[in-house]
């Protein structure tokens, strides 16, 4: 146990029997406890495998390279259709973890002999994202937001599209591109 997470786990919320039960199943796996993105992160030879996060209704374990696990059991979520690489096992009280120890023990050991392997997941180039109507329109009419949109480097590239295709209303899609126009005519990724 590393004690800078130790806050993590110390902290009164309604997971703290579940985030501490996962705890002990995660460092029976020899695995190292660091703080990182201010919950806990657990790796092998320095090299992520998996934390721990609560949310309003489940606490998860996300494995970083979930998508290349086979997932025998059928318990890994996918939590966007847009995440490309974790995945994660949700519970929803101590019971559950407590029934799933050992196929959790599983996951965890099969996901260090995916690192250990050195298998990568292959993640979709951003060319092959699709680009929103609204802002195809906007890329055909102005052909300086089209020059500095193409100069993003891919990951900013991708960040917009996203960001651009999640409403589900075309006005929505369509008020997100006219905000964000300046911004990638100042070659600004959108969380600059």
């Amino acid at each position: 146990m590393n004690p800078k997470v130790d806050w993590y786990f110390s902290k009164s919320h309604e997971w703290q029997k579940e985030l501490e039960k996962l705890r002990i199943i995660v460092l029976d796996c020899l695995l190292t406890e660091e703080l990182k993105w201010g919950v806990p992160c657990y790796t092998f030879q320095k090299n992520n495998i998996l934390l721990i996060h609560v949310f309003k209704e489940y606490c998860a374990v996300l494995f970083f390279k979930g998508a290349l696990l086979n997932d025998a059991n059928h318990i890994l979520v996918q939590q966007t259709k847009n995440v490309q690489a974790t995945r994660q096992i949700r519970f929803t009280n101590i019971k559950e973890i407590v029934e799933m120890k050992s196929i959790l023990k599983a996951y965890i050991h099969e996901a260090i002999e995916v690192e250990k392997a050195g298998l990568e997941v292959n993640f979709k180039k951003t060319s092959e994202f699709e680009v929103p109507e609204e802002f195809q329109k906007q890329l055909i009419e102005n052909h300086a937001l089209k020059m500095a949109f193409y100069r993003l480097t891919p990951g900013r590239q991708r960040a917009y599209i996203l960001y651009f295709s999640a409403p589900k209303q075309s006005k929505t899609r369509a008020s997100r591109v006219e905000k964000c126009m300046q911004q990638i005519l100042n070659g600004q990724g959108l969380n600059d």
